[in-house]
């Protein structure tokens, strides 16, 4: 069934265009990826597909018979509702009644009358006829895994982060049958967004999307949408098939717009010296001629960006945390933490929202100060703060006063100078853009114009919190590729996996109550190694739960195999073997690009499946040969 039909879409604002001649078609169960560089209009097109904006030219076609979900990039509640009012905010019958239910329990509390006794009975005799029982464990699910407790706080009490959360429980809880997500990882922390991920990759729902993780991508998505230079372009499959494909796409342009240019010169020569173009092979050669110009004339958007910044010298001295404590009142986010910065270290801090990350640059940079301990800077350490707001944006400001607010140029790595309006250039401001105000800009330029900002004071320490949010794919690739050479300190808060496995080697991890675990590795490490710990833990509170006397028996030393084990042994080489090779079989078919929406999905569930009986296989394996 199909959900959407979009066909030859077209927008603009003023002399920009956004995108043309753009077509789009979801199926029932599909889920779709929309890639972009920022201000190429991927939430307008959203807007548009939802039926809240109109396009320049083309059609929406929608199913008729089916419910959409929004989640929009900016959200726009009610601030003097209640969370639980907010979350709630849809003319759903079975939320109605769960709503009046759970009001009736409280206030049962105060008043045991036969009436209201009578009420409550007769309440839960419909939440029964309605499976509502279904829904309230839904809806406890998704509003604990969003981390939202305090459901009668009022909206207007809640920062920008938490009321993004509420919107997309919102969303995720009136199940439509067709759900749009405008940047939905945005203000989450790593484990909600892998909780997110398993739970739309595990529904049968259908979905657009919009974000820049691409562990995302990878995981929840069977079909990317790019739009590059105002066109749609469709891959089947996750970001690293599209990676490939589009480096496929781009050769191939690259190669049919040098012919084009080979072929408008020798046509060039004829369109001068020939006469008006009367006869109808002249107009057909003249028409032919404008095409290959256009042709010719095609641009590579993808080498716009260029980051090769001059790092100032950090000597040896560089920070050290003096066993510091941090709290506020009873709250203690870090207690007794040491830790002294060497030279080229590239640390990732992961944690929770709330167990005091932000709270830790700010030490480091001198912002807070903490309880106790103390935190000392070397003389030649040179920070660049990329902060999670926009802060330093002045809204009354024009793009290129504040730029040159900071300098009229810099020294590039190889000595050459670049001044204020190239640099703009450079990344992605093009010269009608450099006299706007910083008030208009859209969130991803003004993510970019910051990063420039602060890159330009040639920092020898640089401290990204939250570098990814609103900034495009293309500008992600070329950031880690300059932060992978950067010749200073890194320190990373960031919930993008990707971006923090491929830059740091070390991480901080905040495990709340004041613990930071000092763990030597990237994200992934940390994840396999907690993955090992939780099954440790769970082993062994199944052990302690034994009774005494079989627990005694397990604590006897094993010496060898028993019969049964030894003929487990044997088979279990063949039986990962065979897994092997269906999993090799399985990844090329997925990055075959031939398949349908329904087999991609079909594969996926069976490919985890294999490589999960792989690793438990595995295991048993190595367990079982320690005694052969």
């Amino acid at each position: 069934m199909n959900y959407l039909y979009a066909t030859n879409l077209s927008k603009s604002y003023g002399d920009q265009d956004l995108f043309l001649d753009v077509t789009l078609s979801i199926n029932k169960g599909q889920k779709v990826a929309l890639i972009a560089r920022n201000g190429s209009g991927k939430t307008s097109l959203l807007r548009i597909v939802a039926g809240l904006e109109s396009p320049d030219a083309g059609k929406v076609i929608l199913h008729p018979n089916i419910s959409i979900g929004f989640l929009e990039q900016e959200t726009h509640l009610n601030e003097h509702l209640s969370v639980k009012d907010a979350v709630f905010l849809s003319d759903n019958p079975v939320f109605e009644l769960i709503r009046e239910y759970e009001a009736a329990l409280a206030k049962q509390q105060n008043d045991d009358s036969p009436e209201l006794q009578a009420k409550v009975e007769a309440l839960m005799e419909q939440m029964d006829i309605n499976n509502a029982w279904d829904y309230e464990f839904r809806i406890n699910e998704v509003l604990s895994k969003l981390n939202l407790a305090h459901l009668d706080q009022s909206v207007g009490q809640l920062s920008g982060g938490q009321r993004k959360r509420i919107a997309l429980a919102s969303v995720l809880i009136q199940e439509p049958d067709f759900i749009i997500l405008d940047e939905p990882t945005n203000h989450l922390d790593i484990g909600m967004i892998e909780w997110l991920e398993q739970y739309l990759s595990s529904k049968n729902l259908t979905l657009l999307v919009v974000t820049h993780d691409r562990y995302f991508l990878d995981k929840v998505c069977d079909e990317i949408v790019e739009i590059d230079a105002g066109k749609s372009y469709k891959y089947k499959g996750g970001y690293s098939y599209f990676l490939e494909k589009k480096d496929e796409r781009m050769m191939n342009q690259a190669a049919q717009v040098e012919t084009a240019q080979t072929m408008m010169k020798k046509e060039l020569e004829w369109m001068r010296r020939s006469p008006k173009a009367r006869g109808t092979k002249a107009k057909a050669r003249k028409e032919s001629f404008y095409k290959i110009e256009a042709k010719a004339k095609e641009k590579n958007s993808d080498d716009n960006v260029q980051l090769d910044f001059k790092s100032t010298y950090i000597g040896k001295k560089i920070v050290e945390f003096e066993y510091i404590n941090k709290s506020y009142g009873d709250l203690e986010l870090i207690k007794d933490f040491h830790y002294k910065f060497k030279r080229y270290d590239r640390i990732g801090i992961v944690g929770n929202n709330g167990t005091g990350k932000t709270t830790f640059i700010r030490m480091m940079v001198g912002e807070e100060q903490p309880t106790t301990g103390n935190v000392v800077v070397g003389q030649t350490v040179n920070f660049g703060f990329f902060r999670q707001e926009s802060a330093e944006l002045q809204e009354d400001k024009r793009v290129i006063e504040m730029v040159r607010e900071v300098a009229d140029f810099i020294v590039l790595s190889d000595g050459r100078k670049m001044t204020a309006l190239q640099l703009l250039l450079r990344f992605m401001f093009p010269k009608e853009t450099h006299f706007k105000y910083v008030s208009v800009l859209s969130g991803g330029e003004r993510r970019r114009l910051q990063l420039l900002m602060v890159l330009m004071k040639n920092p020898n320490f640089l401290i990204l919190d939250e570098p990814t949010n609103d900034l495009d794919l293309a500008t992600l690739n070329v950031l880690e590729d300059f932060l992978a050479e950067f010749g200073g300190c890194l320190v990373v808060v960031t919930h993008d996996r990707y971006f923090m496995d491929r830059l740091v080697d070390h991480l901080f991890v905040f495990e709340g109550n004041g613990k930071i675990r000092d763990f030597p590795g990237n994200y992934t490490d940390y994840r396999i190694q907690r993955e090992k710990e939780l099954k440790a833990e769970r082993l062994a509170a199944a052990e302690q739960a034994k009774p005494k006397k079989e627990r005694v028996k397990q604590d006897q030393p094993k010496t060898k195999l028993s019969y049964n084990e030894k003929r487990e042994f044997e088979a279990l080489e063949g039986e990962i073997e065979v897994l092997e090779v269906e999993k090799a079989e399985l990844e090329k078919k997925l990055s075959s690009g031939e398949a349908t929406s329904q087999e991609i999905m079909d594969w996926s569930v069976r490919l985890g499946k294999v490589v999960e009986d792989i690793e438990k296989k595995s295991d048993r394996w190595l367990e079982l040969s320690e005694y052969v």
